[in-house]
């Protein structure tokens, strides 16, 4: 198991959470996404999965919900 955390530009309110947790949920391998809302800055998207996820499907995961994944 294994636990990253990445920084996220424009999320706002719990619309954001949700979209973002939906499509991250899709990727191979995550059991569990935290999400700290900080609106108008940086969000931290902490995500367990049993395997290292590859940070490009992170980052398309985070553009499909209209996100930019900044690290």
């Amino acid at each position: 198991m294994t636990i990253a955390v990445y920084q996220v530009q424009g999320m706002t309110c719990d619309h954001c959470v949700r979209a973002v947790t939906e499509e991250l949920s899709t990727l191979s391998g995550v059991t569990d996404i935290s999400i700290e809302l900080n609106a108008g800055s940086l969000s931290a998207i902490h995500v367990t999965s049993s395997t290292v996820l590859d940070e490009a499907d992170v980052r398309a995961a985070v553009d499909e919900a209209g996100y930019e994944l900044v690290s």
